[in-house]
């Protein structure tokens, strides 16, 4: 099959020059979307074809559509960055591609190639160009690609008829307090993901599942909830969709390990490769949240930190569960934390020198 092209089609529905600068002024994150999105659809006859770069614009779903009745669908998340020479750029994003794949084959979804991904993104980015962001701060433009099963079809088996989109958003900071440190609940009554789910996938039933348990973490005072392993609630997997990391008084940089129920996230990979860089020793194990709890009580544990593409790096400063409330350090944003979430973020914004190579120029 020859790669995916994603020509462009123009549309006079563009949004003017002035309101554009005004919602870049203050995007916030998730409210505001660009001019076009990307498109391409799968068959089981045909497979990948009728790419494209269309309008922004409402979908047309039967409401027979089997993503509708057995939730057949996976998405990613990634950013394109602004650089002082007005190039633009994105982060990693064959680790995307990759991790797309794997979450599509968990929900018996076609794999799209991951030179095909890449050019998707290309090519949206191309388009929508004016939507990136000149950084004041930390913005840019959030892009999401996904992928649902659009067949007409009641029957519960694989989808022959899939549909892949990206679409983009200008985004500031995800928290909307800014990098400040969070109020994490622990929940001890609901679970993420099992073993031998889909904890690993992207997918939105993953976070359907969390949303319970983040309207309980806000009704006692927090800003996100952690899980624990739905086996024996006594070991920490992730928060609502984040990574989470722990540093230690000797320089280790602590995180749980992936078992299967936990997201491969691309910002806690390279968070490994930037700690180890730094002398930090880092231990990918099974975090026992009894254990966590007297580190961090001990000062054992001096920081801790949840990590996204959304979020990119950010402090834990107060744990609290029904059996009480634990602060971490001092409470504030510790530095080995700061220090490691600036570097990330220089090396995103073109800042700080790109020594992995992990940069991919998109315009």
């Amino acid at each position: 099959m020859s790669a995916l092209a994603f020509p462009h089609t123009e549309t006079a529905r563009r949004v003017s020059d002035a309101e554009r600068a005004r919602i870049l002024t203050d995007p916030g994150f998730g409210l505001w979307y660009t001019d076009f999105m990307a498109h391409a659809r799968w068959t089981i006859d045909e497979g990948w074809g009728a790419s494209e770069i269309v309008p922004f614009g409402p979908l047309q779903l039967s409401p027979a559509s089997a993503v509708l009745h057995y939730g057949q669908e996976v998405f990613e998340g990634l950013k394109a960055f602004r650089h002082a020479d007005g190039s633009v750029w994105t982060f990693r994003p064959e680790l995307n591609a990759e991790r797309l794949q794997r979450s599509a084959r968990r929900l018996a979804l076609p794999e799209l190639p991951v030179a095909d991904f890449l050019t998707s993104l290309t090519a949206l980015v191309a388009a929508d160009e004016p939507w990136v962001p000149v950084p004041t701060g930390e913005q840019a433009l959030y892009l999401r690609p996904f992928m649902f099963a659009s067949e007409e079809f009641l029957g519960v088996r694989a989808a022959h008829v899939v549909d892949y989109y990206v679409i983009a958003s200008p985004a500031g900071n995800y928290f909307p307090r800014g990098v400040q440190p969070l109020v994490v609940w622990i929940a001890d009554q609901y679970s993420r993901a099992g073993a031998g789910g889909t904890g690993a996938a992207k997918c939105g039933g993953n976070y359907a599942s969390s949303l319970l348990a983040k309207d309980e973490a806000a009704e006692h005072g927090a800003d996100e909830v952690m899980f624990l392993d739905s086996e024996t609630r006594s070991s920490i997997d992730e928060l609502s969709g984040m990574n989470v990391f722990a540093i230690t008084a000797d320089d280790r940089i602590l995180t749980p390990a992936l078992t299967g129920s936990i997201l491969e996230g691309v910002t806690r990979g390279s968070i490994l490769q930037l700690a180890a860089d730094r002398g930090l020793e880092p231990v990918e194990q099974r975090l026992v949240l009894s254990e966590v709890l007297d580190q961090i009580s001990s000062g054992e544990i001096t920081e801790l930190f949840a990590c996204g593409t959304a979020a990119v790096i950010n402090p834990i400063g107060t744990l609290r569960a029904h059996g009480g409330s634990w602060t971490v350090g001092d409470g504030g944003s510790g530095e080995t934390t700061l220090a490691l979430r600036e570097e990330l973020t220089g090396i995103q914004y073109g800042r700080v020198a790109d020594r992995h190579g992990w940069l991919t120029r998109l315009v």
